[in-house]
């Protein structure tokens, strides 16, 4: 992983969503939301690129929104 500004930033951002999601989903006994905030929380040490970041994060919120439509 680089340790450039963008980088660290988007990693501080997407981090603080995905322990917002773990929380809420560990409190309330929701499944999707505690998964998603595993996922937004981990994925940033695998990927170096801020743009493949940021993408992966949008795509995994989407994954969510979906998820929680659909009544899961």
């Amino acid at each position: 992983m680089d340790f450039t500004a963008g980088n660290l930033f988007a990693s501080l951002i997407i981090g603080a969503v995905g322990l917002g999601l773990f929380v809420y989903g560990k409190r309330q006994q929701r499944m999707p939301q505690f998964i998603a905030g595993i996922v937004l929380s981990v994925y940033p040490y695998f990927v170096a690129s801020v743009g493949w970041m940021i993408g992966i994060g949008f795509a995994v919120v989407a994954a969510l929104a979906l998820a929680v439509r659909a009544g899961l």
